[in-house]
């Protein structure tokens, strides 16, 4: 039997999404059915602490093609689409999210760029960006254009799902940062790439779970991982700081200038305030830095796999393919 590799693999992270979770997947399989018959979809649950696992065991053994993956512990989306990518067999791979915001009809159009057009990776970029609240869009405007000054990567409208061909997950899997983010990684790898438009659609179960923390905590590993300027201006990141100190400092003028102020504790507490703070903030960006080489030099894996479960053709499959290589090797050492 003729063990056809597939044409596409399809990597979806999954964090609490067990309510919606079979009939997603039922959705993109769907999809990728009508363009060949040669797929794989792995999810990745990354740690979920609701029925997240339990579905996706159900998916894997219902429908066809469906790979399911089991962290550890939760070690991060970034991490979950790593753990994807580097069990993914494809020619191409696409990464997406399980809550079909990002819309499987795109699929299609995506391989057919790939395919005719010659693309080495197909980012689809976000024209609308959903149902968000205000706070969430101006951070995320704010995060992008710091991105942006900081590595020269314009990412605005970036999202992580891409179609990357197989050489381009190949390059990727070069690069075994310990704090990978994705997009970033890509847009430095360069290729031929084209950019799909799309409106994030509304999600099927619940809201984010994308935190103000989160997001601060993933700009911050984003621009430490891309961009060394921080280091070289970092006085200037005190300028914040700074501010503050003036506007105390102004306040311990004019206690002194009314006299209510004690004999040199102007003079103190102004070069106390501007010299501590940019001190302060220098240190911190710093250690920043130094926080991300020690995570590096640890060497530690970048996650876990707990478990992994197959759909049962795929099993069977996987056993002919060995037991034919066994075949071939006891034979040419006769």
């Amino acid at each position: 039997m003729e063990i056809k590799k597939p044409l596409l693999s399809v990597v979806v992270p999954l964090y609490n999404e067990g309510a919606h979770l079979v009939r997603s997947l039922r959705v993109i399989v769907e999809t990728l059915s009508r363009i060949t018959p040669y797929y794989e979809l792995i999810g990745v649950d990354d740690g979920s602490k609701d029925d997240t696992w339990q579905q996706l065991e159900r998916a894997a053994e219902e429908i066809p093609g469906v790979i399911a993956i089991r962290l550890s512990r939760n070690f991060g989306k970034e991490l979950a689409v790593c753990a994807g990518l580097e069990n993914a067999s494809g020619e191409a791979v696409i990464v997406m999210d399980g809550d079909l915001q990002h819309p499987p009809e795109l699929i299609p159009e995506m391989v057919r760029l790939w395919q005719e057009e010659g693309y080495d990776i197909v980012e689809c970029v976000k024209e609308s960006r959903g149902k968000e609240s205000l706070g969430k869009r101006l951070g995320v405007s704010v995060f992008y254009t710091t991105l942006d000054k900081l590595t020269g990567y314009n990412l605005k409208g970036a999202s992580d799902f891409k179609l990357l061909d197989k050489k381009v997950l190949e390059a990727w899997m070069n690069m075994p940062e310990r704090i990978p983010f994705f997009r970033g990684m890509t847009a430095w790898l360069g290729f031929r790439k084209v950019e799909l438009p799309f409106h994030v659609a509304d999600r099927e179960v619940g809201m984010s779970r994308w935190g103000i923390f989160g997001l601060v905590r993933l700009g911050a590993e984003a621009i430490i991982s891309f961009s060394t300027i921080p280091l070289r201006v970092v006085s200037l990141m005190g300028i914040g700081f700074f501010i503050v100190s003036l506007v105390l400092g102004i306040n311990t003028l004019v206690q002194k200038f009314q006299g209510t102020a004690v004999t040199g504790f102007t003079t103190v507490i102004l070069l106390l305030l501007i010299i501590g703070s940019i001190l302060m903030i220098s240190i911190g960006i710093v250690g920043e830095y130094i926080a991300a080489i020690y995570h590096e030099v640890k060497a530690r894996p970048r996650y876990l796999i707990a478990d992994k479960k197959n759909h049962p053709d795929l099993i069977e499959e996987d056993r002919e393919l060995k037991h034919d290589h066994s075949l071939v090797t006891s034979a040419s050492a006769h």
